[in-house]
């Protein structure tokens, strides 16, 4: 019996899945702690670290699975589709809870936003900020966002996918 190849197609569904629902539970972790619309630099940080750590370790298990050979184009591969499954499941989840779950979410987070400006910026007048976020909210509607979030995620899967398999790659002998 011959052993069926794994591809990268395989590889990158499984760890977009992975990827998409750890993030959403992170999502709902972060919704049950009110936590959802502040955007703090902590809990970026943490949503970069998933996003980094699972795209190389689907690259590194594709590898592994494929007798320790990688071109750079299957890191490519492995790692953007990773990143557009997982952005197609958070782009979702965020419309669900944008709409549904807190369909306050865009003005609290506007909110939020303009408090902090003012705390940081205690010199830029409330008329300023109010203009700037005015202007934020027409573009912040939970498709245009949506499309951020999927853009966003394959620009860093790219990215990632891109330095890890120059360093991972390892050409098969001819």
């Amino acid at each position: 019996m011959k052993n069926k190849k794994i591809t990268t197609a395989q590889t990158a569904l499984n760890f977009g899945l992975i990827l998409g629902g750890t993030n959403i539970l992170y999502g709902i972790m972060l919704f049950a702690l009110d936590m959802h619309y502040q955007n703090d630099t902590a809990t970026s940080i943490i949503g970069y670290a998933f996003l980094i750590s699972i795209i190389l370790w689907g690259i590194m298990r594709f590898k592994k699975i494929n007798g320790g050979y990688l071109r750079l184009s299957e890191a490519l591969k492995t790692g953007v589709g990773t990143a557009l499954i997982s952005g197609i499941l958070i782009a979702v989840y965020f419309v669900i809870m944008s709409q549904f779950l807190d369909p306050n979410f865009i003005d609290k987070s506007i909110e939020y936003q303009k408090q902090k400006m003012l705390q940081e910026n205690p010199e830029i007048s409330l008329e300023n900020v109010n203009k700037i976020f005015d202007m934020q909210k027409e573009f912040s509607g939970p498709l245009v966002t949506s499309g951020f979030i999927i853009i966003f995620n394959l620009f860093f899967g790219f990215i990632i996918s891109l330095v890890v398999g120059l360093v991972l790659k390892k050409s098969q002998p001819e």
